[in-house]
């Protein structure tokens, strides 16, 4: 009698420890789920932030993220314009947006265009209605205006010359953003406040700065196969 519920016993726990076993991962992915789906609404920058360091990491592994060579004329142009380094602009450009590859160029949070400018800081803070984080209320015929943007003191170049101020124009975009980092700080060599004054994360300024010193190294060799 003691055998029987002895076995019994065993059997009993042998089945616990399988339902256990079988349960854990029904509640680790009902957890995960429960994050993704709280981050995506209380936090999707997160979220959009996570999703492009895994789409970075398949592009670096597959070559995809060398800088592209019809790209390298107008981050010269601009950074001989706004004396910044031209890598510093190609590498602000390769983690923005991949050099223009995402599928949007509109952040989550509100940035937008090529080298995903908030609007208030693309305007002008100084536009009544920025505050926060600068998404803003801004007219769309009053972002784009060049005379709008000089009211309000903002960053916005009409690069091309036609008259309109557009993030979302590669070449006023790379303008811009050499403007804005000329101005806070990179004309001084002062790379990475620059940095964090375009993105205020030690994180963003460590993976930009990382890009940036490899350019470096490399710049020679990228301009001399683009003058061939």
């Amino acid at each position: 009698m003691a055998r029987q519920r002895s076995k019994q016993k065993r059997t009993k726990s042998r089945w616990k420890i399988r339902f256990i076993l079988l349960l854990t991962p029904v509640v680790i992915g009902l957890y995960a789920t429960l994050a993704f789906l709280f981050l995506t609404f209380e936090r999707p920058d997160i979220v959009h932030k996570s999703v492009n360091a895994l789409a970075d990491e398949w592009y670096d592994r597959t070559g995809r993220l060398s800088v592209p060579e019809e790209y390298i004329p107008i981050y010269q142009r601009a950074a001989e314009t706004y004396d910044v380094p031209w890598t510093l602009l190609a590498a602000v450009h390769r983690i923005e947006t991949r050099f223009s590859t995402m599928s949007t160029l509109v952040s989550p949070v509100g940035a937008e265009g090529h080298m995903q400018f908030m609007p208030c800081t693309f305007v002008g803070w100084g536009h009544p209605s920025c505050e926060g984080l600068g998404e803003g209320d801004i007219p769309e015929s009053e972002k784009t205006d060049p005379a709008v943007i000089a009211q309000y003191g903002g960053f916005g170049v009409d690069a091309n010359g036609d008259g309109i101020a557009d993030p979302f124009d590669l070449e006023d975009a790379i303008f811009s953003a050499a403007h804005y980092l000329s101005s806070t700080g990179a004309a001084e060599g002062n790379v990475k406040k620059a940095l964090y004054h375009y993105n205020q994360s030690d994180q963003y300024v460590s993976d930009v700065y990382a890009y940036f010193e490899a350019y470096e190294q490399s710049r020679e060799e990228m301009e001399l196969a683009r003058s061939q």
